[in-house]
């Protein structure tokens, strides 16, 4: 890949992949209804159904490029992606659960993601754990509650939210054999200077051991965009009228590059075309290289929209719920 006027350029990758060199996906320590800090929080494993089908960032929006070859098979087109930053609200400790909300106001969210093997003619990657997390309806991240989401918000301790050790709107899915997941959410919000947006990472290679995911790489770390009409129209309802300000259009966004799906584009259609209070279903394929690893953290990260009053520690939450009291939410 190169860089030409701050965006990416792509080539198709044949051979030999090669990625960028991370630590490995430290395991799960669950000891005494307590996660450890970094370790990932799991109730239970639980597989999307068939038919259902950054480190903080500073400066500009560099992007790098993520896995894909450009090729057609019978499967139909495999996509290309652009790989960005990770954002600066990441923890390593999202609990796998196809419902993220723990109780968030806010518009339903139905996200559908497919994962597709760039490199192995457009194939479903089935087993692949894709994670995503986003800010609520206020512009709060869980884990980061005391971040300034910009404009004139609510505290985010009034919808019942009052500590850092929250873990909503954070989760994981495991690939069926059509490379499907499926997350009920809410819609994101906004905050200052991000668009509303939602982030993503797919690993591959870990192992499924007493209910956790440990193990195996990251391939992919993206973001994934609302249309600004659809984003308007929503911020127009409770709960997120509450949240004033001047929110981020696509064009002025520090991360999204105007490339539609490939850059992230979610495909939405309102439940009820009359009354988008309903909720929406979101749906985006993602083209993955299993062979490379990409964290969207550290070199070539690009900007992630740090908070105003200043980037986050980046601590994950010292009290993570335990297996059995996050099971209800699952």
């Amino acid at each position: 890949m190169s860089l030409t006027g701050g965006l990416p350029t792509f080539s198709v990758m044949t051979g030999t992949h090669k990625g960028t060199s991370i630590t490995r996906r430290r395991a799960i320590a669950v000891t005494g209804g307590t996660a450890a800090a970094g370790g990932l929080a799991i109730a239970g494993y639980q597989y999307a159904s068939a038919d259902e089908a950054t480190a903080t960032a500073t400066g500009t929006a560099t992007e790098t490029a993520s896995a894909s070859a450009s090729a057609t098979s019978g499967s139909g087109t495999c996509v290309l992606m652009s790989s960005v930053t990770e954002g600066p609200y990441y923890l390593d400790g999202a609990l796998v659960r196809k419902d993220i909300t723990e109780g968030k106001d806010g518009i339903p969210l139905t996200l559908r993601i497919t994962v597709q093997d760039t490199t192995e003619s457009c194939a479903p990657v089935a087993g692949a754990a894709v994670e995503i997390w986003h800010c609520d309806a206020w512009g709060y991240y869980s884990g980061y509650t005391t971040a300034n989401p910009g404009g004139s918000a609510p505290a985010e301790s009034e919808d019942g939210s009052t500590a850092d050790d929250k873990t909503y709107l954070r989760g994981y899915q495991v690939a069926n054999a059509n490379g499907v997941v499926t997350f009920e959410t809410i819609v994101p919000g906004w905050y200052t200077p991000r668009t509303c947006h939602i982030h993503v990472k797919v690993h591959t290679g870990g192992e499924k051991e007493d209910g956790t995911y440990e193990g195996g790489k990251v391939n992919y770390t993206g973001q994934l965009f609302f249309a600004d009409d659809i984003a308007e129209q929503i911020f127009e309802l409770e709960p997120y009228s509450r949240h004033s300000g001047t929110w981020t259009k696509l064009d002025d966004d520090m991360v999204y590059d105007g490339g539609g799906a490939s850059s992230g584009l979610l495909t939405l259609e309102p439940v009820h075309k009359k009354d988008p209070s309903k909720g929406y279903k979101g749906s985006i394929t993602l083209g993955v290289d299993p062979d490379t690893e990409n964290t969207g953290a550290g070199s070539g990260g690009g900007g992630g929209g740090t908070p105003p009053s200043g980037a986050p520690s980046g601590a994950a939450p010292s009290d993570a719920p335990s297996a059995s009291s996050s099971a209800s939410s699952s």
